[in-house]
């Protein structure tokens, strides 16, 4: 990308606030108060906003997000999980067909798109490059479009008992239970913690906002299969998690990554108002109160005006030297 239109891009999004080719993701981040704890119903999050989304879809009604320029239009698994979990939540509310056909759109298309990697562990790959700290080649895998896939697939046949989503997400979960050189998405650590990682690269950066989200789909293949598995998982990334917070508080604002680069990368406000909703979010699913007292803490950074804008600044100023 030529560095004039870098630079355009990077002072829009993060300085005046403006729209790119992914707001997809930028709904108000919401808890579902109606999503039940013990057992699989609606998801944990209310994604009302992305039931609505109004770009591009494919013939068989998959949504695409356009990345413009040579990326242009591509199917993204998270962000078609994300649809479908946004239309299960909505049908949970209204019984409206139009949104369960949705719903079952979306898991024959998570279905059918799982492939093998180069380990042979089963996959939802990106068939696009996508510039990270280093560029991430095309077919490309993440913690994250797992996790979101298997919390889609496991409800879809909650609903429809359709054995070809429930084996789908088994085979989907087998990614949680390899490291990342081995074919999956899990790094361990010299001090015996164990990541989620929604980009694998080397050294990894534990992105926070998909470490959370790839581990509620954990929790959920738990619910759904009764696998013990996941349920050690989940409980190692949860102490994961509360051992290491603290390292992504700088005192008045959150981290996105712990990318050991010389600037820290700062989350967005966007990214700093989700950390808030999935820590009370993680406090609810496992009774931890630590959770909540950081999400009380954060919450109170982005109230404070001099926080925001000085998150902002170190933000753009990140995204300038880095990535």
């Amino acid at each position: 990308m030529p560095k004039l239109s870098y630079y355009r891009r990077i002072f829009s999004a993060y300085l005046l606030g403006g729209k790119s080719q992914l707001t997809f993701w930028h709904e108000t981040p919401e808890l579902n108060p109606d999503a039940p704890l013990e057992r699989l119903g609606e998801y944990y999050m209310v994604f009302a906003e992305k039931a609505r989304y109004a770009g591009q879809f494919d013939d068989a009604g998959i949504p695409m997000l356009d990345y413009r320029g040579h990326i242009g239009r591509q199917h993204n698994p998270i962000a078609i999980a994300q649809y479908g979990l946004a239309h299960y939540n909505a049908f949970c509310r209204t019984r409206n067909h139009a949104s369960w056909d949705k719903v079952l759109c979306v898991a024959e298309w998570l279905a059918a798109n799982l492939e093998s990697n180069a380990q042979g562990v089963a996959v939802w790959n990106h068939h696009f490059d996508w510039e990270y700290r280093e560029t991430l080649r095309a077919p490309w895998y993440s913690a994250l479009a797992q996790g979101q896939g298997i919390s889609l697939l496991v409800r879809a046949h909650q609903m429809a008992s359709d054995g070809r989503y429930a084996d789908a997400a088994e085979r989907a979960f087998v990614a949680f239970l390899r490291s990342t050189g081995e074919g999956g998405v899990t790094f361990s650590d010299e001090r015996g913690d164990i990541w989620l990682e929604e980009y694998l690269v080397t050294p990894p950066t534990h992105i926070l906002n998909g470490m959370m989200w790839a581990a509620w789909g954990v929790r959920d293949y738990f619910l759904a299969s009764g696998d013990p598995r996941a349920k050690s998982l989940f409980d190692r990334v949860t102490q994961t998690l509360l051992h290491n917070l603290q390292r992504y508080d700088l005192g008045f604002w959150s981290l996105y990554e712990l990318s050991g680069t010389r600037l820290p990368m700062v989350a967005s406000r966007f990214y700093h108002r989700l950390h808030v909703v999935q820590l009370r979010g993680m406090a609810r699913l496992t009774g931890e109160a630590e959770f909540g007292r950081v999400a009380e803490r954060w919450e109170g950074y982005g109230c404070n005006r001099v926080n925001r804008w000085r998150a902002t600044v170190q933000k753009a100023a990140f995204k300038l030297v880095h990535y």
